[in-house]
Order: C-alpha cells, then structure tokens, then sequence
C-alpha cells in the first residue's frame, strides 16, 4: 500500500524506522529484530540505506521481507549523492521488481574524504535530483523526503531550507518525515511557516526515543537538534543508570507522542533503531490511544 494513501485517514498511527546489517553476518540477526517489530503491526515501517550504497541489497531485503511476510507496508530509503545515474537507475528498477511501492528519497550524507570536493560532475547534488529521477522513471512510486524542524545543518536559515524543501514538493514529493526533535513546539512552529509557504502535503513527526546518555550527543551531531533543559535535567538525572534512562527516555518520547497526537497529528514515525523493546513498549504505553 502506498504511503500516502495510509496517510488520508484520521486514524492515529505509529510507524518505525529500522536499518539493515553492515555485513552478511549479522543479516540473520537484524532480520529477526525488524521481525519482532513488524508483528507489532505498526502502520508502516521505513528501513534505511546505508552512506554510499553500501548497505542497499539488505535494504531491499529487510522491506521485502516485512512487506510480504508480515503485510506492513514498508519504504525502501534510497539515497544518491556521489552515485551515478545507471547505478541508481539500477536500484529503483531492483525497488520496483521487489514489490515496493514506497521510496524515501534523500540525498545522504557526503561520503567521507569527499567533503571538500567538486561537486560539480557528480549526476545527484540534491534530493530534488532523485524525487525527478524517479518521477521520470516510474511516475508510479509514492516517494517521500526529509524535513528540519529547525534547519538544515547546510542552509543559511530556515526561510532559505524552506524554500528547497518547496522545491522537493513540487518536483513529486508526496509526504516528508521530520528529523528528530526534543521540543514538539519547534515541530509546530515549524508546520505554520511551511504551511505559510504553500507546503501542503502530510508531514510525519520523527521521535527518537534516547535510551542511553550517549546517544545525547550523537542525536545532537547528526540533526542539530535542539535540546531542551527538560531533557537536558532527565539526562543528568538518570544517564548514568542504563535501566532507568532506557525507562526515562522511552517515558519522554511517550509523551511527545501523546502531545502531538492531542494537537492534530495522525500519524508518529519512530527512529527505533533496531530495538523491539524500545517499540513494544512505546506501543504498549500509547495501547488505548491507538485502540490496540
């Protein structure tokens, strides 16, 4: 099913973010973990692609399995940045042959050493670039893009990040995910500009539940997120216990989730990371609001 059709209803619903191995070894393992988080029956599940390519085969893998086995419906990330256009073509054609309906379309991170380089023979810059590869290739596909709360960490401000995530709209995009955010009153502050802006398709809030300190500043250095001195006191309160942080931080997000939905929004996506029991038990505690 597409996305975007899920996304017509007022029906609360939960969605979960989950990555494929590194290597061939640990397939078997990762397999079972998105596994135990597809039986949750969870609206959708989004699963990653890994910087450069590299871990595209067991993308693929992971949201054929979840989609066929379990019947969730699953996007398939697809990123483009340093990569050709006969090797992205490649991909979307092996996307398409899985069954896949769904693509998050992303530029991915400027692979490493190649920060500084020029950039102008590379056939991606941009997401844009891919959202009209594919909207070339297969106008069929529902494809979805990533969105800042607060600002892209390579835009100037965020009226200029808004008028690029405009473009990535009209060129095809359906729906956008946000990043992580700890502060749902940035998130809402965000919707009324975009929507100023004539940005009118869904957007789908990213939580990231933080279940041990160090994830902190790992969160930080990849979103730029802002971090609340709620936050900040819950941290230095339970960091150094592992239980009770992992109890803390699936508490904080729990509440986030509950905010947004009391405020209007229908559908949470979760960065879950792997971790069945980080989603079952976000579930568990949202059980009555989703009526599940």
């Amino acid at each position: 099913m597409k996305i975007s059709e899920l996304l017509k209803s007022n029906k609360l619903m939960l969605s979960f973010e989950v990555f494929p191995p590194k290597t061939e070894t640990a397939f078997e393992s990762v397999k079972n973990a998105t596994e135990e988080i597809a039986k949750l029956l969870p609206s959708f599940m989004s699963v990653t692609y890994g910087a450069g390519g590299g871990t595209s085969r067991y993308t693929l893998d992971i949201a054929k399995n979840i989609k066929e086995r379990y019947g969730v419906p699953s996007i398939a990330h697809l990123t483009c940045v340093s990569s050709t256009r006969e090797t992205v073509r490649e991909k979307i054609c092996e996307i398409k042959a899985a069954g896949i309906q769904n693509i998050m379309a992303l530029r991915g991170d400027i692979p490493t050493g190649l920060e500084n380089a020029d950039r102008s023979g590379w056939d991606y810059k941009h997401a844009i670039d891919l959202i009209r590869e594919l909207k070339e290739t297969d106008p069929d596909f529902c494809i979805g893009g990533a969105c800042y709360p607060e600002i892209h960490p390579e835009s100037l401000n965020q009226k200029e990040d808004i008028l690029y995530l405009k473009e990535k709209v009209d060129a095809g995009c359906e729906f956008l995910t946000t990043q992580m955010f700890f502060d749902n009153n940035l998130l809402y502050n965000f919707l009324y500009k975009i929507r100023e802006a004539g940005i009118t398709v869904p957007i789908i809030p990213g939580i990231m539940p933080i279940t041990n300190a160090n994830q902190v500043e790992r969160a930080v250095k990849l979103s730029g997120s802002f971090v609340p001195q709620r936050f900040k006191s819950l941290v230095d309160k339970f960091g150094s216990d592992p239980y009770a942080m992992k109890q803390a931080g699936i508490a904080y997000a729990t509440d986030q989730i509950i905010d947004l939905y009391a405020n209007g929004i229908t559908n949470v996506h979760v960065y879950s990371m792997n971790k069945p029991d980080v989603a079952m038990k976000i579930q568990s505690n949202l059980s009555d609001i989703l009526g599940k």
